[in-house]
């Protein structure tokens, strides 16, 4: 039985590497499947319809109001244009320093990554930032790996990941938040010296073939451009916006969806005039709605198939395959999840968002590893899959936009993110095995 909801999943990847199916479709199909294969009844108890569909459906509602949330403070950054100020400020003060430019579109980057992530995240930073960086001779696959960098390295303090990992590992956010805040250095030390290395390694270039605004800002010449031009900078305090939910979560212990709001609220409050409030609220409500739609859908699928492979058929199935094959010896953990990594790249089956959860359920259903040690895993090929997975959309924006291919970026990204998933490997064996 074991064997055969392996081959199911295996089929399932294909599907999705395919194309064959939408990656939401192939799980949900996939969940079905593997319910029925496992014994499990229509209806009543641990039942296909119960248990797997009506209750796994929204088993990641609270996540799913994170990325909401966040996807509205994305679009709140914006429309008011506080993140394309922090650009432009970091382009004024680096000048022509390329190095001094990337870093500081680095920083950005990485505040931007801790309110949203996927393309949003890429977008607010880097509709200026990757034109400003080329402008200075900055390579292009430099530019556009810095972006995806940056936000990477702000990815452990996204508060609606940090919903994630707690919602489908069944840990408190505590917990979660204890491991992302010990792999941050790692994650921040791989962007850096990303900029540092691959802006001497490649040396200076000037090709920029976009037209922009200005030379000095490279600012796009884009109806948005146009718009945060014509409402001039964000003042000086609504620039603060990102840090306001990552100060409330991680200082304050606040939950984190009232974070988020108090972001929401601290945006709008200080870049808006209160007549134009209720408009700018429901504009930006609606298009976060937009911008949330893909990865909600995506969550409803995931929470499915967590369902089905918690199932106890499917758990006593597995259980014995999965634990002939799972290192417990600490430096051997090490080692073969360092070795996987690739497997969480295009839509492998170690990408969390796919197929990965479902062995995330399975290994902390079957009693393999502890919720901990998974969340160590996952949130460690979860900083893989954020830069260099080609299929991402973070990634195919960035590259797109950049002007170069979205495997150049992997190819050049790679090593860096691989060093990350190491010291959470190594972390992880270090304090949860």
């Amino acid at each position: 039985m074991g064997i055969i909801i392996l081959v199911i999943m295996a089929a399932g990847v294909a599907a999705i590497l395919t194309k064959k199916l939408p990656t939401a479709f192939a799980l949900v199909l996939l969940g079905v499947v593997i319910a029925f294969v496992s014994g499990a009844p229509v209806t009543g108890k641990n039942s296909v319809f119960d248990t797997v569909l009506q209750e796994g459906a929204p088993a990641l509602a609270a996540t799913m109001i994170a990325i909401l949330l966040g996807s509205w403070l994305g679009k709140l950054l914006d429309e008011t244009g506080i993140a394309g100020t922090l650009v432009r400020k970091i382009v004024e003060f680096g000048g022509d320093r390329p190095t001094v430019v990337a870093l500081g579109v680095l920083l950005v980057s990485t505040l931007v990554g801790t309110v949203t992530g996927s393309a949003p995240a890429a977008m607010l930073a880097g509709i200026i930032g990757i034109p400003a960086m080329i402008a200075v001779g900055i390579p292009k696959v430099t530019a556009a790996g810095t972006i995806l960098m940056g936000i990477a390295a702000g990815m452990p303090f996204e508060l609606p990941v940090w919903q994630f990992f707690s919602s489908a590992l069944d840990l408190p956010v505590a917990d979660v938040r204890d491991f992302m805040v010990k792999l941050f250095p790692f994650a921040l030390f791989a962007a850096v010296m990303f900029v540092l290395v691959e802006s001497r390694r490649r040396g200076v270039e000037h090709a920029w073939a976009f037209r922009t605004e200005t030379p000095h800002t490279g600012a796009p010449c884009t109806k948005a451009g146009k718009r945060r031009a014509r409402l001039g900078d964000a003042p000086w305090y609504a620039l603060l916006t990102p840090a306001v939910p990552l100060v409330l979560a991680l200082g304050f212990e606040i939950a984190i969806i009232p974070s988020l709001l108090a972001g929401v609220l601290y945006a709008i409050v200080t870049t808006t005039r209160p007549r134009e409030m209720n408009r700018r609220l429901l504009r930006t409500l609606y298009g976060g709605f937009e911008v949330a739609a893909a990865p909600l859908t995506l969550f409803v699928a995931i929470g499915i198939l967590l369902a089905a492979v918690k199932l106890p058929g499917a758990v006593d199935a597995l259980e014995p395959l999965v634990k002939a094959v799972s290192p417990q010896n600490p430096v051997l953990f090490v080692v073969v999840f360092t070795v996987l990594v690739p497997l969480c790249l295009y839509r492998g089956p170690l990408n969390v968002y796919g197929l990965g959860a479902g062995i995330a359920g399975v290994l902390i259903a079957a009693g393999i590893y502890p919720a901990a040690a998974v969340l160590g895993i996952t949130a460690s090929y979860n900083q893989v899959f954020g830069v260099a997975d080609p299929t991402s959309t973070q990634t195919v924006w960035s590259a797109q936009y950049a002007g170069v291919g979205p495997q150049q970026v992997m190819a050049r990204t790679l090593p860096y993110v691989w060093f990350v998933a190491l010291g959470g490997f190594c972390v992880t064996a270090a304090t949860a095995l």
